[in-house]
């Protein structure tokens, strides 16, 4: 019993640990990892590090569409959720060469793990 118990406060110390570890990205995520990083440094398309509470357009040192840099809206997990889901219809005349992410549940794993990337 004693073992048990030691067992179980040493797991309760190491539960925040185990918080602030980042998230595994989903395999969903392959497909926009081919042009985005989570590392703070663009390539094709801008980092996503730190996407959610950004101004949409504004991550520097990339050169965004006017369509980006006009919208006058900041990234939170809705309009990432629509973005992802029909980039065109969220933000039109946007240049981001991706048709979209139609499975609901991907979208939300995507949106879910770039919220972790602050």
């Amino acid at each position: 019993m004693r073992t048990i118990l030691l067992a179980t406060g040493l797991l309760l110390l190491s539960l925040p640990v185990f918080a602030d570890s980042p998230a595994t990205a989903p395999a969903a995520f392959a497909q926009c990892a081919a042009c985005h990083s989570v590392n703070g440094s663009n390539g094709v398309g801008p980092s996503l590090k730190g996407i959610i509470g950004r101004k949409v357009g504004s991550s520097p040192g990339f050169r965004y569409s006017r369509a980006m840099k006009t919208l006058g809206k900041s990234w939170d997990k809705a309009l990432l959720s629509a973005y992802l889901a029909n980039p065109q219809q969220a933000v039109p005349g946007n240049v981001m060469p991706f048709a979209g992410v139609p499975d609901a549940g991907q979208r939300a794993a995507i949106v879910n793990y770039l919220a972790t990337l602050q």
